[in-house]
Formats: C-alpha cells, structure tokens, sequence
C-alpha cells in the first residue's frame, strides 16, 4: 500500500473529493512512502549481511583495513568472520569463520600431533575468490603452532562424462576443472 492510500485510509469519509484533501496526501504521500524507504535502508546497515554503505564504519571499528574495488559481498564476509572470531578458538569457531567467508558448508579437522588444522571446502567447486582475506583472518585467531591446510573441490572427468549436459559444461568456468600437469 502506497504512503498516498495509507493516509486517505486514516481520513473520514467527509473528507472524500476534498480537493485540498487530495492535494495534501497526494504530496504527503510520496513523503511517506520515502520515510519507510530510508528506514529500512537504515534498518539493513544495522547488520552487516545487508549492511552496504555502512560496511566501512563496520571496518573501521573492527580495524579491518579494506581494499579498493573489492566487491561488497567480499567485504561483509571479512567483517562476519571478524565479528565471529572473537573468543577461544575451537574447531568450531575456524568452521565458522570459515563458512562467513564461503557461504557453504565448510569441514575443519584438527590434527593435534601434526599441529595442523586442515579446512576442506565441501560446497564451493574450485578456489574461493577470497581465499586470502579468509587466511587473514584464521591467522589472526589460530594459535601460532599451527598451521594451515586448504583442501578444494574440483570437477573431474568421472564428475562430468555421463552425468553434466553440454549445455551444463559450456556454464562452467575452467576454474572449476581439476587439471593435471604431465611433463616438464
């Protein structure tokens, strides 16, 4: 319902074909209309998964430093995953860091006696485009004596003969192909 009729609905009906009446919602009404436009908008920079111009004050307080021309979407993640971060760190909390900056499902496996935590990327075919914020950002709050290990999807030939149409393959980027370097 447009801000024009929600305020004729509050008139009474003496005030029907009032022509200053008229004139008064018909200008008000768009006003209103641009109100609840400008409210949402604030409401969504409340949260960082809608937050768009107000993901620079979001990097700001978390004191993330943010590259140019890099795309929002990339942005939100870096800020979740910091907010996210704050805490003990369990396999638990990397999973979750982990996932704010795939947006899929994300396997964390901690391998104690060889200092290591392995993150397999379960969702998400070929590498993803912010892979390095994400190591940024588990190397802030992994402890030092581990290390890090990145392990990734890709299609390979028995993923696509049979089973993907040509239409299917001609939609798939060769990023999401697993090649194998035979030679020199």
């Amino acid at each position: 319902m447009s801000g024009y009729d929600r305020l004729k609905s509050y008139l009474p009906a003496y005030y029907d074909g009032v022509l200053e009446m008229e004139q008064l919602t018909g200008t008000e009404g768009p006003e209103v209309d641009l109100l609840a436009t400008r409210i949402e908008e604030l409401l969504n920079q409340s949260y960082p998964e809608s937050a768009t111009w107000a993901i620079s004050r979001y990097e700001k307080d978390l004191q993330i430093t943010a590259e140019a021309g890099k795309p929002i979407e990339q942005r939100r993640s870096v800020v979740i995953s910091k907010m996210r971060g704050h805490g003990n760190v369990s396999g638990s909390l990397i999973k979750n860091v982990a996932q704010a900056y795939d947006g899929g499902e994300v396997d964390v496996s901690v391998t104690p006696a060889d200092y290591k935590i392995t993150i397999t990327f379960i969702d998400t075919l070929g590498i993803p485009p912010n892979l390095d914020d994400l190591k940024d950002a588990l190397n802030d709050i992994k402890p030092a004596h581990l290390t890090l290990e990145y392990e990734f999807r890709f299609l390979l030939v028995r993923d696509v003969n049979n089973v993907m149409t040509f239409d299917q393959l001609k939609q798939t980027p060769f990023s999401k192909f697993a090649f194998r370097r035979t030679g020199g």
